[in-house]
């Protein structure tokens, strides 16, 4: 009988150990290992695996001022990079995670490693029913050393200023 006693109350132990949240060091590890095979699956133009980390209802933007798409809009745009064999290839140089205290909503920022050096990533992830993560908003910019901030001004302005004007104009 004891020993049916101390099974039961080492199962009820177990039980309740599991039924914990997480704690926010398990979430930034999770994150980050998401993330990390995100990118990875870019480079090794894996479209699945790249694309069903992505919500139904996210957002891309790219660098270019004209790319803010849908999920489907940048299946469309990313489908013939893939297609070939590779698509992009990011790495994480530096990264932080932030989360919400009820531990379904994480934000973050990364540096990364790219084809156009170093670039700037954002965005949000969101727990679903199941607890697994998607990612609903991402942000890609190239960044720009400040001293270098005028020439780059420069050659944006003979194709941005056309893109300015078609802006304001509502177009």
């Amino acid at each position: 009988m004891r020993k049916v006693i101390v099974v039961l109350l080492g199962l009820v132990f177990i039980g309740c150990k599991s039924a914990q949240p997480k704690s926010s060091e398990n979430v930034k590890s999770e994150i980050n290992l998401i993330l990390d095979n995100w990118h990875k699956a870019a480079g090794q133009a894996n479209f699945n695996a790249y694309f069903d980390v992505l919500t139904e209802d996210a957002i891309y933007i790219g660098t270019d001022p004209t790319e803010n798409w849908n999920k489907q809009e940048f299946i469309k745009f990313s489908k013939p990079y893939f297609d070939r064999g590779r698509a992009w290839n990011f790495t994480a140089l530096e990264r932080n995670i932030y989360f919400s205290l009820d531990m379904k909503t994480v934000w973050f920022d990364e540096l990364l490693n790219t084809q156009m050096k170093i670039c700037r990533g954002s965005g949000v992830l969101v727990a679903d029913a199941n607890g697994n993560w998607k990612i609903r908003h991402y942000v890609l910019s190239m960044t720009i050393p400040n001293d270098n901030t005028d020439e780059v001004v420069k050659i944006k302005s003979l194709i941005e200023d056309k893109e300015i004007e078609k802006l304001k104009k509502g177009e």
